[in-house]
């Protein structure tokens, strides 16, 4: 007797590094978000492309909502996330969606850039700071947003809550 069976290829799809290293470290950034910050997914199954909400509680900023995408390169962990802030403001340290905090970058004078040792929790903070304590007017992406706050800090904050009126609400 004959029988005819079919056999099934079974497709194993090989899993990379970064995605291994995401399915730890979404579940780390989540449970240890900042208060002041909200993640979207908008494909739960695409860990390597997310929004991140700021909702500063306090300083320049307060009241206002920035998004910012962060995409995580297939060469993570040995290359930083890329991350654009999509809410215009006006920031001495974010200018035309680029943002300057050395975590993101590959190499970095200060030695504190990006190394494999850093995940995205690190990420997350660093740019929650950007709003408080990592405020940098000494070594600017927005010159004159930095210059406006050096000769006039009034004028800055004026500046600030109008963009926030006008764009991050």
């Amino acid at each position: 007797m004959i029988s005819l069976t079919r056999k099934t290829e079974r497709v194993s799809k090989r899993v990379s590094v970064r995605d291994r290293l995401l399915l730890i470290e979404v579940q780390e950034m989540e449970q240890t978000l900042p208060s002041t910050c909200r993640i979207y997914f908008s494909d739960p199954h695409v860990l390597s492309e997310f929004t991140l909400t700021i909702l500063p509680d306090e300083g320049f900023w307060q009241g206002g909502k920035f998004q910012f995408t962060i995409s995580v390169p297939e060469e993570y962990n040995m290359t930083p996330p890329k991350v654009k802030c999509l809410t215009k403001l006006w920031h001495p340290n974010i200018f035309d969606g680029d943002i300057c905090l050395s975590l993101l970058r590959q190499n970095s004078i200060d030695g504190m850039g990006w190394a494999p040792t850093r995940r995205l929790k690190d990420v997350i903070w660093g740019l929650n700071s950007l709003f408080t304590d990592l405020l940098n007017f000494d070594d600017p992406l927005n010159i004159e947003a930095a210059e406006q706050y050096q000769q006039n800090k009034s004028d800055f904050q004026m500046k600030v809550k109008e963009f926030v009126q006008l764009y991050a609400r």
